[in-house]
C-alpha cells in the first residue's frame, strides 16, 4: 500500500484529489504520486488552466496543485480526470500550512506562484503570501538548482516580491522560464488571460536555489 504519511491512512495512487486529512502532517510525494519522478508545486490552481496544460505537456514530471477554495479544487481534479492524467494531485489546503508541514526539505524542483492576492489595503499587506518567512520556507523544499516562478498584475505586490526575493539567501536571480503560455502568454493561467484581454501590464519573477 502507498501511504500519505508513515504508518498513516493508505492512498490510491491514481487518486487526482487528495483528502483533506493529507494535510496534517509530512507527505511522503513518491508514494503520493507512485514514482519518483520530479515534482513541481503550483499554489492556487483556480480552474486548473495551467496545471492541466503543464501536464499535458510534460509527462516526465509530476504536478501537484494545492488550492484554498475547495470548490475549485474539486473542478480542478474533475477537469483532470476527465483529460486521463496520472501525474496530477490536488489538495484543498492553505499554502503557508502546507509548505510549513507538509513538505520535506529538498522536495520539489519547482514552485508556480501566479497572480496571488494581492490584499491591496495597506491594512492587509500583511496577508500576502509573499512574505519573508514563507520564501524561506519555498527554498527549504526546494532541490538545489531548484527553481521558484511568479507573476502579477499588481505593480506594488511585484515591488514588494522584488523585495524579498532579492533579501532571501540561498535564491539567485534566473531569466523566467516561460513554461505553460502560448500565443505571447506567459503561464497560460485563466487569470492571465483575463488580465491581457483588458490590456494589464503582467510583471514576472524567478529564482533558483544554490
Amino acid at each position: 500500500k502507498h501511504l500519505t504519511r508513515k504508518g498513516k491512512r493508505p492512498l490510491d495512487p491514481g487518486g487526482v484529489l487528495l483528502d483533506d486529512a493529507a494535510a496534517r502532517g509530512p507527505l511522503d510525494l513518491p508514494a503520493v504520486f507512485g514514482n519518483r519522478k520530479p515534482v513541481e508545486l503550483e499554489i492556487g490552481v483556480g480552474k486548473g488552466g495551467f496545471l492541466l496544460t503543464q501536464a499535458l505537456a510534460h509527462r516526465e514530471i509530476n504536478l501537484f496543485g494545492i488550492e484554498y477554495a475547495k470548490p475549485y479544487a474539486a473542478y480542478s481534479a474533475d477537469r483532470v480526470r476527465r483529460a486521463g492524467l496520472t501525474n496530477v494531485r490536488i489538495l484543498h489546503c492553505d499554502a503557508t500550512h502546507f509548505f510549513k508541514v507538509c513538505l520535506a526539505d529538498s522536495s520539489l524542483w519547482r514552485v508556480h506562484i501566479y497572480f496571488p492576492d494581492p490584499w491591496p489595503k495597506r491594512r492587509h499587506h500583511r496577508r500576502r503570501l509573499i512574505q519573508p518567512t514563507f520564501i524561506a520556507q519555498v527554498r527549504r523544499v526546494l532541490q538545489p538548482g531548484g527553481q521558484l516562478v511568479i507573476v502579477t498584475d499588481h505593480q506594488d505586490y511585484f515591488r514588494q516580491i522584488q523585495c524579498v526575493a532579492g533579501n532571501a539567501p540561498g535564491l539567485a536571480r534566473i531569466r523566467f522560464p516561460h513554461t505553460g503560455g502560448t500565443n505571447g502568454e506567459i503561464v497560460g493561467t485563466n487569470f492571465e488571460r483575463k488580465y491581457i484581454a483588458q490590456g494589464r501590464p503582467l510583471y514576472s519573477i524567478a529564482r533558483m536555489r544554490y
